[in-house]
């Protein structure tokens, strides 16, 4: 992320009269803090019609606008630019994959190591920024917009989702001088943590709980893998956000080196959720399993297009040979 290119997507902004901000499917804290400040920021200098893709759980519905994200029913029929925020545009749902691809403008801005440039106008990429959030605030820093409490608010959201409450080894000392900065335009830590990190609906308590009891262990305990089968999520009536933390509670088993909750979304879907402690580098692992997968080098994702039982088959003996490899 350079001058030039922060100057390139302000530019952007100021000439389109439609914009898109968009995260990926199931957006998380630093998707949602990221869209969210960066459109209001934009409202400062553009008269724009201006979305934000994305539905918000009860993680994030109390965000201060959070009422005015759109799902794919309410998107227009097109829009000048699309900005693809904490994700590249291979893990867009269907409605913003579709105004993605006619839109005569893109633009991405995202701090995953293993998302590609390719197929945008601007390019904001910094794989080595803690979050997306992070980079929002020095790209709106560089454009001298003045924060007010709301988009410190989207930003210090962001910023503790993907530091897990600066615990993760992302953390930087910058992150807690920039945590302390939005803390003085009013932020309420204590609320924000409590939302995003903690709290979790009764059905996602349930959840956690047998998840955890039925986690299975592998290579002598450095490996620890938990399923969500859909016939538990249905039983349980979990809703959207209800996963969120029970990778963290499985990595934080001692002798655990790799975590991976895998979630059944399909007759023929599962998703991967993959954390590591200290040494493996679960992006590369997410990949070798699947061209749909990717992410960080302590947290990554993919998406496989197989049956649940299909998977477990494999996944196993995958992971405990990437941690031998890598030990």
């Amino acid at each position: 992320m350079t001058p030039d290119s922060m100057e390139s997507l302000r530019l952007a902004l100021s000439k389109a009269t439609s914009i898109l901000f968009t995260g990926p499917v199931d957006p998380d804290g630093d998707s949602f803090g990221a869209c969210m400040a960066l459109a209001r920021a934009t409202a400062s200098f553009s008269n724009a019609t201006m979305h934000v893709a994305g539905k918000a759980n009860y993680r994030y519905d109390w965000l201060p606008g959070a009422e005015e994200l759109i799902t794919d029913s309410q998107l227009l029929d097109a829009y000048d630019l699309v900005v693809v925020m904490d994700g590249d545009r291979t893990r867009l749902t269907p409605g913003v994959e579709k105004r993605f691809g006619d839109a005569p403008a893109t633009a991405l801005v995202d701090h995953h190591q293993s998302s590609s440039t390719d197929g945008y106008d601007v390019v904001l990429l910094d794989s080595g920024s803690p979050s997306t959030c992070e980079m929002v605030y020095r790209i709106l820093t560089a454009w001298n917009v003045d924060l007010d409490t709301d988009m410190a608010t989207y930003l210090y959201t962001g910023i503790i989702f993907d530091t897990g409450g600066f615990k993760h080894e992302n953390t930087q000392a910058n992150t807690h001088q920039l945590a302390a900065k939005l803390l003085t335009l009013g932020v309420k830590p204590a609320v924000i943590h409590a939302k995003v990190l903690h709290e979790r609906t009764s059905a996602g308590l349930r959840l956690l709980g047998e998840v955890l009891t039925n986690a299975r262990f592998f290579a002598d305990g450095a490996v620890v893998i938990g399923v969500i089968p859909l016939s538990l999520a249905n039983r349980l009536g979990i809703a959207s956000g209800d996963t969120e933390g029970i990778i963290d509670a499985m990595l934080n088993t001692a002798g655990v080196e790799v975590a991976c909750l895998v979630r059944e979304a399909g007759s023929s879907t599962v998703k991967l959720s993959l954390r590591s402690r200290s040494y493996v580098n679960v992006a590369n692992l997410a990949r070798s399993l699947t061209t749909m997968g990717g992410g960080h080098v302590r947290a990554a994702g993919a998406k496989i297009l197989e049956s649940l039982d299909d998977v477990m088959e494999h996944l196993p003996a995958a992971i405990t040979a990437a941690v031998e490899a890598e030990a």
